[in-house]
């Protein structure tokens, strides 16, 4: 095997790691804020909340522990991300994640620290 070929699979494992912890913690701020903040939110924009009705009455207990679950998965999704894509990594024939990967894990980290400030906020 190649060195190139142990660096793109070395890479292909880091972008997973922080790809799962991103979505992991995207479900548990989801969770989190299904009790409260995000059936307000969506009242604001005039869109139903009344499928969220099940998800927020699970979700209530739990409520801490989701915060604490998406605050961790979102935090260490970002670190893992933000460390595999700095400048040295991804000069020469290293790995480098592709625009679209960087793309769609922006907007994860958006949208899971939005919701886990709308189930902290409005808990």
């Amino acid at each position: 095997m190649s060195d190139r070929q142990i660096q793109a699979r070395h890479g292909d494992a880091v972008g997973t790691g922080s790809a799962v912890l991103t979505i992991g913690g995207l479900i548990a701020a989801f969770g989190a804020a299904s009790c409260c903040g995000l059936p307000f939110l969506l009242a604001m924009v005039g869109l139903g909340s009344g499928w969220l009705g099940g998800i927020g009455i699970l979700a209530a207990p739990d409520r801490p522990i989701l915060l604490l679950i998406a605050s961790l998965g979102l935090g260490a999704g970002a670190l893992m991300f933000a460390w595999q894509q700095r400048p040295p990594a991804c000069a020469g024939d290293n790995f480098c994640a592709r625009p679209q990967v960087r793309w769609a894990m922006a907007v994860g980290f958006v949208l899971g620290f939005g919701l886990l400030y709308l189930g902290y906020r409005f808990g």
